[in-house]
């Protein structure tokens, strides 16, 4: 396994180590012990799975409180996926990063409590799957603009698909300071 390290700290990639030949392919998705050798030691919960046709932005999303850490992957397709620190107190905050995931690359992003996590479809459909370090709370769901001018993302598509939910997303500039995560070093 190699973790590699993104522009915003605590966000990392995970390229597992694939066995393949011509019958097909094997790797670890998830491994605690190999994760906790690189300081990394999540406590998932649950595991969620969606499917997305192409141009279907999903996010930006969070729980506050009942913040939810999400290890993410693609099973079958390619996707742009995002991370932005919202930890109010951060020396990060407002910045985001991103990875391209797919089934080819096999790659999985990490993504802790007190981030907002996003993704949009590349490829045709997409299947999606993430691990999460707290159970969903719907008192708690909550969600900022996929097009935040004050974030400033880099999104690969001009017009994507969106849920009503995101549609109507606050800006984070207008979200309530207590609507937000706290820093905590």
């Amino acid at each position: 396994m190699k973790v590699i390290e993104t522009g915003l700290p605590g966000c990392v990639v995970i390229e597992p180590r694939v066995f393949g030949d011509d019958r097909g392919f094997f790797y670890e998705s998830f491994n605690r012990d190999r994760l906790a050798e690189h300081g990394l030691a999540p406590a998932f919960v649950q595991g969620n799975v969606s499917s997305s046709a192409k141009g279907v932005l999903r996010g930006l999303h969070y729980q506050w409180p009942n913040p939810q850490g999400k290890y993410v992957s693609v099973l079958e397709g390619e996707v742009w996926d995002v991370a932005v620190d919202i930890r109010r107190g951060s020396p990060h905050f407002g910045k985001w990063t991103a990875v391209l995931l797919s089934a080819e690359n096999k790659r999985h992003f990490w993504i802790p409590e007190g981030f907002a996590h996003g993704f949009v479809v590349l490829s045709e459909r997409a299947l999606f799957t993430y691990l999460c370090t707290a159970t969903y709370d719907p008192s708690a769901d909550a969600n900022i603009r996929w097009d935040d001018a004050g974030l400033a993302i880099d999104w690969p598509v001009a017009s994507p698909l969106l849920s009503g939910k995101d549609e109507k997303a606050p800006f984070l500039a207008d979200v309530p300071p207590d609507r937000l995560p706290v820093f905590a070093e």
